[in-house]
């Protein structure tokens, strides 16, 4: 535990499969998807089918995270798990290059198979982190993961918005093609870059070998206590309550800013540089957040990058210029990543170390939940509404609510109880 070898290679996995948030979820679909895949249908139908594919993928993975977190558990087999998810989502970002225009029910369809593959190999990643990081690291090492994501999505964001910019620099036709190689580019960087971590982060076996069915038997035996074992244990419960709902409206901002973007009339090109500018700024600032958590506490450097959200989303239901929206990307970039990285070192002091992936599909499980509801109640309010605007005041009551449960979370309590059950 703590080498640096295996730290950096832990890390370096957030490098890789950011391509795909940012690239993918947050950049170029939503924009292929509007103006590609949805051309000709009026903007709150897109947006509502867009909300309804980002929803449907988040669903998959509610169901399949914690059971798949007890089974990986009783097998020592969080990478093998992590390996399977990153072909998925290697395979379905490719296969997006082959969508033809107009065919948006295809692109739904590879997009949520997309969005499982990398839901579901973040509840892997995210409980190796008890395996490379001592309850001191947690937060300057969660954050360090965060941080390399946000410089690496956004350097391959980078390269995709020139190629959008001058297609013909890179031999490509036009800015269609460029977009659709971009998705090529983002499995190619996702496969590449995982191997650090398939190769040199240790995973510790269980004691005991079993047969093949009696893992998964005892898998699901452990999802049963571990379903009674939260229930019981106060702190826990409480962190997850809040968690499920400040993370709604956190994801929700990551995947619809776009799309909303759009919906105001901003230009497209104007859009994928504020995302650029939240990539770059988030880098340095998802660090800092990590010095920030040993110093002020860890929960009240969350609280704080929550009430930086809140303002920014209120703020964002009045703007009407391209420009405020560049002053957004960076007032969120200072906070994302740090709330996102903090919250993952959190829960991590507060679950026992030989339960950490069943824990963390609980905790994924969660945030999918909410990216379940955040972008279909964003679409929903949007079509009845005919009114973007007025659905942000949704995402307010989650920071809100979330920022309120989270403050009644005694950290010293959660952490005392969950070295008792190790």
């Amino acid at each position: 535990m703590n080498s640096r070898k295996e730290i950096l290679s832990w890390a370096f996995y957030d490098w890789a499969n950011s391509a795909f948030a940012t690239s993918i979820m947050a950049g170029f679909f939503p924009l292929f998807f509007k103006q590609y895949w949805c051309a000709g249908v009026d903007v709150s139908t897109s947006t509502f089918r867009l909300g309804l594919a980002n929803s449907i993928g988040s669903l998959a993975v509610i169901f399949l995270a914690p059971v798949l977190g007890a089974i990986s558990d009783q097998a020592g087999a969080k990478k093998k798990f992590l390996f399977f998810f990153i072909v998925l989502g290697v395979l379905m970002s490719t296969s997006l290059y082959y969508v033809a225009q107009g065919a948006w029910l295809m692109a739904s369809l590879l997009y949520v198979a997309g969005i499982i593959g990398f839901s579901g190999g973040n509840v892997f990643y995210d409980a190796l982190l008890v395996n490379v990081a001592s309850p001191a690291r947690s937060d300057r090492v969660s954050a360090l993961g965060y941080a390399l994501g946000y410089l690496g999505g956004g350097l391959l964001f980078a390269l995709n918005v020139g190629m959008t910019i001058k297609p013909a620099l890179f031999g490509l036709e036009n800015v269609s093609e460029a977009v659709r190689f971009s998705f090529v580019s983002v499995a190619l960087w996702w496969a590449f870059f995982s191997l650090p971590v398939l190769l040199w982060v240790n995973e510790p076996r269980p004691p005991d070998k079993r047969g093949r069915r009696n893992i998964v038997s005892a898998g699901f035996r452990q999802l049963r206590q571990t379903f009674a074992e939260i229930r019981k244990l106060r702190v826990v419960l409480l962190f997850l309550a809040g968690y499920w709902l400040y993370i709604d409206g956190l994801d929700t901002i990551i995947r619809m800013a776009v799309d909303y973007g759009l919906s105001l009339g901003f230009d497209a090109s104007g859009l994928m540089l504020a995302l650029l500018i939240t990539q770059f700024v988030g880098f340095p600032a998802a660090l800092v957040f990590g010095r920030l958590g040993e110093r002020l506490g860890t929960k009240k450097a969350i609280l704080l990058g929550l009430g930086i959200y809140l303002l920014v989303t209120v703020w964002a239901m009045s703007m009407d210029s391209i420009n405020e929206f560049y002053l957004l990307a960076v007032a969120i970039g200072l906070v994302q990543g740090g709330v996102q990285s903090l919250s993952r070192s959190l829960y991590s002091r507060l679950i026992p170390v030989g339960k950490s992936a069943e824990f963390f599909g609980f905790y994924n499980m969660l945030g999918k939940f909410a990216a379940v509801l955040g972008p279909l109640l964003m679409g929903l309010i949007s079509l009845l509404t005919d009114s973007p605007r007025l659905s942000l005041l949704a995402i307010i009551l989650l920071f809100v609510s979330g920022a309120i449960l989270l403050y009644f979370v005694d950290e010293e309590e959660g952490t005392r109880l969950a070295r008792e059950m190790n």
